[in-house]
């Protein structure tokens, strides 16, 4: 059998030889990195547990677009480069962060995303100790920060469709640092006919957020939200050693409502393990310290 030709008689050699790559117009590919941690807001009495807090990391742009706004750590990736490799590259070239684990989060193209051209982004996340990080902003970038975020539903209605419904939700997003506030408003439908439901995401508003990143801190804290329920992503927040009631702080900020103590307990159960040792905290009760059960396998990634 012979080489295969197609309908101009070119076998594939031939036809990428000939082949010009300037046919299409070519968009520009960026990375973004969601990087989360969570930390504890302190509190002036000392004897009550500190409040833990979400944290997103975020640059503030040097230069246009969008000069003086907050943005995600990113940048565009080179074409000796893989994706992976750029979303590391940039990471330790804007914020100084290296060596973490990443997973790919979601693609980006709608096509007025970005003011200078067509512009696709990955997304990536990661959850991080902050407490073992050392932030620097990178030349083009004027500061890197660690702002509390939140998201919230704050409308919610739903409409009857001839063959099911439309939920409609208004999410609003909030950073702040310090006196410096930054917020964004999302829209999701979510449009139920038959058996796969249709789910859209629009960038309503945005104050101080560069590009359509408020919108992809969303997403991240959504995804966020699913995976601590069948995943041990949680436990790259945790120390070494924990408490179960520190443990519970961490769940209880990522999914935005509080737990109930032994409903949590028995749910991750057979992720931790408990040891000999008691924290020595003052002013507080001794509590055992567990550790993340490596024999757990769990459901997901």
């Amino acid at each position: 059998m012979g080489e295969r030709v197609n309908k101009n008689g070119l076998t594939e050699k031939e036809f990428l030889a000939q082949y010009d790559p300037n046919r299409y117009e070519k968009p520009s590919v960026t990375v973004d990195m969601l990087i989360f941690t969570v930390a504890d807001q302190m509190e002036e009495n000392y004897r009550k547990l500190p409040e833990k807090v979400l944290k997103v990391l975020m640059i503030k742009r040097g230069d246009h677009p969008y000069i003086g706004h907050w943005a995600l750590p990113g940048g565009f990736i080179g074409m000796d480069e893989s994706l992976e490799e750029a979303a590391q590259r940039e990471l330790k070239e804007e914020t100084g962060i290296e060596d973490i684990y990443m997973e790919q989060l979601y693609t980006w193209g709608d096509v007025g995303r970005d003011p200078r051209m067509r512009v696709i982004s990955t997304a990536y996340m990661a959850l991080v100790d902050s407490s073992k990080i050392e932030l620097h902003a990178s030349d083009d970038a004027d500061d890197a920060q660690w702002f509390t975020v939140t998201d919230r539903l704050v409308e919610e209605t739903r409409t009857i469709t001839e063959n099911g419904y439309q939920l409609k939700q208004t999410i609003k997003v909030e950073l702040s640092q310090g006196t410096c506030q930054l917020g964004a408003t999302v829209e999701v439908i979510k449009t139920v006919e038959g058996k796969s439901p249709r789910i859209q995401r629009r960038l309503v508003e945005s104050q101080g957020i560069a590009f359509d990143h408020g919108l992809m801190i969303h997403y991240a804290i959504e995804r966020l939200r699913n995976k601590i329920e069948y995943s041990d992503i949680a436990f790259n927040l945790m120390p070494e050693m924990f408490t179960l009631t520190q443990l519970q702080q961490v769940y209880e900020i990522i999914l935005g409502t509080k737990l109930l103590k032994a409903n949590f307990r028995r749910k991750i159960a057979d992720k931790v393990m408990e040891t000999d040792h008691y924290t020595r905290d003052a002013g507080h009760r001794p509590s055992r310290l567990y550790i993340f059960n490596p024999q757990w396998t769990g459901s997901g990634v």
